[in-house]
């Protein structure tokens, strides 16, 4: 685990070439075809080396939820152990992470009525008269869940009508958590002023291979819209900005650099509070060492 831009890629590859693991791609922006240079997915000489599971799996115009991967990575899982290897997950989607581990709530699926009516009250009324809404069903989620982020306020109140019951109620219960032991390590570098010029530079390379390329692709196709959660990606909501005449080209380097800083904190907030885990230094030489001292020790 670990922020973006902290080196886990290099790390696990590494750690390939000298256990017999498999990886299993934890990234909730890799699942998407034609989402490559602006994700940073491993190259095609990386995935030569170190083929990874649950990458280019959907189309940007699709969905996939935390209970998706939860599925398909249990199956992943299950097929490595299988064949007597090692299944090594790398990526930084917490979300992801915790549900494979304590599992999920019994929510309801999605309606797509009920998700089609929330969508047309909010073009009559607004998304912050619907917040509204949730704040007097469901007053925690509604301090949890920001007006501005359509997705996470949809789906409460959609979960509220088909169950009767609130997005909070139904959290309260957790399915059954992950049937394998498990050894946890995050990488991040200790000066927080490291990352933060990783990820400048690596925004800079992103533009230089051809990101706007890509993402004008991605436009030009005319199906997708920028609140869909491929769009919502970091990077390529600034870029399809930029593209949509909506800010100016050095806006949209500024602004994405500045996200992918705010996702990586995100990140390292949810590490901090993590149980049972041991930290690396990114670029330390002894990091695949002590990994796998720890996993022929255990």
């Amino acid at each position: 685990m670990g922020p973006t831009a902290s080196g886990k890629t290099a790390l696990a590859i590494e750690l390939v070439k000298r256990l017999p693991c498999d990886i299993i791609s934890v990234d909730s922006a890799l699942i998407y075809k034609g989402m490559d240079i602006g994700t940073a997915k491993p190259t095609l000489d990386e995935l030569t080396q170190a083929p990874h599971r649950l990458l280019d799996i959907r189309d940007p115009a699709e969905a996939y939820s935390a209970a998706d991967f939860r599925h398909d990575a249990l199956q992943e899982i299950e097929s490595i152990v299988a064949q007597g290897r090692i299944p090594l997950l790398v990526g930084g989607t917490m979300l992801y992470y915790k549900a494979l581990l304590e599992g999920l709530s019994p929510l309801p699926p999605a309606d797509p009525l009920i998700r089609q009516a929330i969508e047309e009250e909010a073009v009559q009324f607004g998304w912050q008269q619907l917040h509204a809404q949730l704040q007097a069903i469901d007053p925690t989620a509604a301090a949890r869940i920001h007006p501005n982020d359509p997705q996470r306020l949809s789906r409460a109140l959609e979960v509220y009508r088909v169950s009767g019951k609130t997005l909070t109620e139904l959290t309260q219960t957790k399915g059954e958590g992950l049937p394998y032991r498990t050894l946890q390590f995050a990488i991040a570098p200790s000066d927080r002023n490291v990352l933060r010029q990783r990820i400048s530079e690596r925004f800079h390379l992103m533009l230089q291979q051809g990101f706007e390329q890509e993402v004008r692709a991605l436009y030009q196709r005319g199906d997708l819209n920028p609140d869909l959660p491929s769009i919502r990606c970091v990077g390529y909501r600034q870029m399809w900005e930029y593209i949509d005449g909506q800010i100016s080209y050095d806006e949209m380097v500024y602004r994405g650099i500045v996200a992918t800083c705010q996702l990586a904190k995100r990140q390292m907030t949810w590490l901090r509070g993590w149980q049972n885990v041991t930290w690396l230094e990114t670029g330390a030489i002894e990091n695949a060492d002590i990994l796998i001292q720890s996993m022929t020790s255990t």
